[in-house]
């Protein structure tokens, strides 16, 4: 068995990007090429502080997208106005690496991003670092999720850390591997 078939697709699509920019921005080391460092998912679940079983629920489905056990966050201090109290679980959140983030990315930009309704593009506004955040409006358009199931409608946050030095370089890296951004002519 080789272990080609193990290698995760836009892991290997990667190496072609990485070469086109090494080649394009005059990078002679393979290690200062731009790359995608970490994956960090996260849900916020406000209304857990009223009911504990939605953190649970936002964890479980959480686990069920990205194929690795959510950890739950706590509130870092007390909010009276809130009736937050420091210690309490308001969501949860997954890092990935290696091989299960180029696993979930692809799935991100092949099957995710297409399936959000009416979507045009996303917004090509990065962190002025070379990371690139964004938010989806719920859990429903992975398809891993059972929609019978459901009781909580639940969006999230992904974002995505890259070595680039600045926007740009980030930008290109992204829209290289198949980010579906918005033209530069589009409105925001």
């Amino acid at each position: 068995m080789s272990t080609d078939t193990k290698t995760p697709r836009l892991k290997t699509s990667y190496e072609t990007v990485r070469a086109e920019l090494m080649a394009k921005r005059g990078i002679g080391n393979i290690h200062a090429a731009p790359t995608i460092k970490k994956v960090v998912v996260s849900m916020g679940v406000g209304e857990a502080r009223e009911n504990a079983a939605l953190i649970e629920a936002a964890a479980s489905d959480l686990t069920t997208i990205v194929g690795q056990k959510a950890a739950p966050t706590r509130a870092r201090m007390s909010v009276s106005n809130f009736r937050l109290r420091e210690g309490m679980p308001i969501g949860c959140r997954v890092t990935l690496r290696g091989d299960r983030m180029w696993e979930f990315l692809d799935r991100l930009i092949s099957v995710v991003i297409p399936r959000i309704k009416d979507f045009r593009g996303l917004k090509r506004k990065l962190d002025g670092q070379g990371n690139y955040s964004m938010g989806l409006p719920d859990q429903t358009v992975f398809p891993e999720i059972d929609l019978d199931r459901i009781k909580h409608s639940q969006g999230m946050n992904i974002t995505i850390v890259t070595t680039a030095d600045n926007d740009e370089m980030g930008s290109e890296l992204l829209s290289a591997l198949g980010m579906p951004f918005r033209k530069n002519n589009a409105k925001d």
